[in-house]
């Protein structure tokens, strides 16, 4: 394997662990507040103040920074939101 070829591997591997990727939450204007406010508390590790906070931003901003991390972190979490029909995303 080359040089070249050995850096952008690591480049890579560096985007999959390194931290930084966000979940962005977006506003749906379907899901209450509450579900909304109970899937961060679970999903994210959030307290009921920063579920609130960013239920709050979501609903006014159209969209909120839920959790940053690592992919590796992220993609089961990601699952799980959408899976309780929140539209999210990773970036």
């Amino acid at each position: 394997m080359s040089v070249k070829e050995k850096e952008k591997n690591k480049i890579s591997d560096d985007n999959i662990i390194g931290d930084e990727h966000q979940i962005i939450l977006y506003n749906d204007d379907f899901n209450t507040f509450d579900h909304v406010i109970q899937t961060l508390i679970s999903v994210c590790d959030h307290t009921p103040v920063q579920a609130e906070q960013c239920t709050l931003i979501v609903h006014y901003k159209g969209k909120c920074s839920v959790k940053s991390g690592t992919l590796i972190d992220l993609k089961p979490r990601l699952k799980k939101m959408v899976d309780a029909k929140l539209s999210a995303e990773i970036i």
